[in-house]
């Protein structure tokens, strides 16, 4: 349970800051060109708490689901994997769901989904590397 906190804890850290990057620095400037799509920034703010719960509970279903699924194979190998179905079921299914009920541009979907793809394939390393086993 120790090990499984801590790892949590890294990885809803890295997780927040990794989110603050993609989505509040890199793609700001694209969702700023569509202000009818997202919060208002004093809005945005006061639903942060929400931002923050989410990421939590996503770093705990994260670690759950990769400690469930532990192999004693190479770590490295281990975690990019795991980044990538994450990244498929978590990441490619929402932000294409986002495209086809909001008008959201198609270069600003293929950037979201290549972004968080970097996103979770670093979540993934981060993950395996704190919860490995010896092969």
């Amino acid at each position: 349970m120790k090990k499984m906190g801590i790892t949590v804890i890294v990885v809803f850290l890295v997780c927040t800051v990794l989110n603050f990057v993609v989505h509040g620095v890199l793609l700001a400037p694209s969702y700023q060109q569509m202000p009818q799509l997202v919060r208002a920034e004093q809005d945005a703010q006061s639903h942060f708490p929400f931002m923050l719960l989410a990421f939590l509970v996503f770093s705990v279903a994260f670690v759950w689901i990769y400690a469930r699924g532990l192999e004693a194979k190479p770590w490295v190998g281990q975690g990019l994997r795991y980044g990538l179905a994450i990244w498929l079921i978590a990441s490619v299914s929402r932000y294409l769901i986002y495209f086809a009920v909001q008008p959201w541009s198609g270069s600003v979907v293929a950037l979201q989904i290549g972004l968080e793809l970097i996103m979770m394939l670093l979540l993934g390393i981060t993950v395996a590397a704190l919860y490995r086993k010896p092969a």
